[in-house]
């Protein structure tokens, strides 16, 4: 960077260059930071070469105007000694971007003061966020009120079908199967803001086995026709909340719902594997579930107009194990069918 380096401080010059966050050396001069070095990703996202900017004010190529005032008291908190967190608006070649603000104070042998700053780019992230939330709003409470009042007068037609001619039966009963799909992916929709929204707690641990059952109970009341097995240890504690059952439950769903047999079987199996991870598997002997699906869901292949999950059943299942600090994998039994494994961590008092 701007100082004389030794061998052991190349190393961390070389990391420093080849980090994809914008960092740039700055030292404290009457209070201002005076640019001393920057990496090559500081030039691309700001757009300013190193050599041009080597004694220019930080603060007056990249903040904003209203955002002075908060820039100035990062300082302050350098001049401290002490690191500067904050999220921030900053101008760069391609106009005003979110950043994370990280700046770490280190003194120099004739006590200087200087500071890496180094910004991580939020703009994006940010966006999805809140468009997620936008359409999360939209699907739990626009969507879902007019799909109400659409069963409504569905409900009312369908009492009527013996006056309707056979074609118009027809078409009242596709739309309420489309009507009872699409509430159902409603559902599916606030199961995952739910589940994206409420923070895990600090030490979350649970006994699963009660929760299985109770998913295989209700799955087996539910569809009296399927045969829903399950092959549990007398108790299996993991790193999860009663939220694993939501997990569950759409594996069991899926099973069923998109097995054309008579009677579906469906196979809810747990154990521990003796190295600090517990199992939990869902087999079926229904079709393969489409292997774009597998795919998209694991991020294997990137969400297109063209590749995607038809619903969000694999997706509530995912995000819900991954909260965990668990894995979701798919597999295909031998003579067909699935095998959906859930690996979660042992809680400690089983490990």
């Amino acid at each position: 960077m701007g100082t004389k380096w030794s061998v052991s401080d190349d190393r961390f010059r070389y990391l420093i260059e080849h980090v994809q966050d914008a960092i740039v050396e700055f030292e404290l001069v009457d209070g201002d930071p005076i640019i001393r070095d920057s990496n090559a990703a500081f030039v691309d996202v700001f757009g300013y070469e190193s050599a041009e900017i080597v004694g220019e004010p930080l603060n007056e190529l990249i903040v904003p105007p209203w955002e002075t005032t908060g820039a100035d008291s990062f300082d302050e908190q350098i001049s401290d000694g002490a690191v500067s967190y904050h999220r921030v608006h900053r101008e760069t070649a391609d106009g005003l971007r979110e950043f994370l603000y990280r700046a770490i104070p280190y003194e120099t042998d004739d006590e200087r003061t200087r500071a890496f700053a180094i910004y991580t780019d939020l703009t994006e992230v940010n966006r999805y966020e809140r468009q997620f939330k936008v359409f999360a709003r939209l699907l739990r409470h626009n969507l879902r009120t007019e799909l109400t009042v659409i069963n409504g007068h569905l409900e009312a037609l369908t009492g009527r079908l013996e006056e309707l001619d056979p074609a118009t039966a027809e078409h009242l009963r596709a739309i309420a199967e489309a009507e009872e799909a699409l509430a159902d992916l409603v559902d599916e929709a606030r199961t995952i803001h739910t589940e994206l929204e409420t923070p895990p707690p600090s030490d979350p641990a649970i006994d699963c086995v009660p929760l299985l059952e109770a998913v295989a109970e209700s799955y087996s009341a539910s569809y009296p026709t399927a045969d829903i097995r399950t092959d549990l240890p007398t108790e299996l504690a993991v790193v999860a909340t009663d939220r694993l059952e939501a997990a569950v439950a759409a594996l069991v769903e899926n099973a069923i719902e998109h097995n054309p047999n008579r009677s579906p079987l469906v196979r809810v199996t747990a154990q521990a594997s003796g190295d600090g991870w517990a199992t939990v598997i869902v087999a079926d002997d229904g079709p393969e579930i489409p292997a774009i699906e597998q795919r998209v869901v694991t991020d294997e292949t990137d969400i297109s107009q063209i590749d995607h999950s038809s619903g969000l059943g694999l997706w509530i299942v995912r995000w819900t194990i991954e909260r965990f600090g668990g894995t979701v994998a798919f597999e295909t039994v031998d003579g067909g069918g699935n095998r959906v494994r859930l690996r979660l961590r042992l809680s400690p008092s089983d490990d």
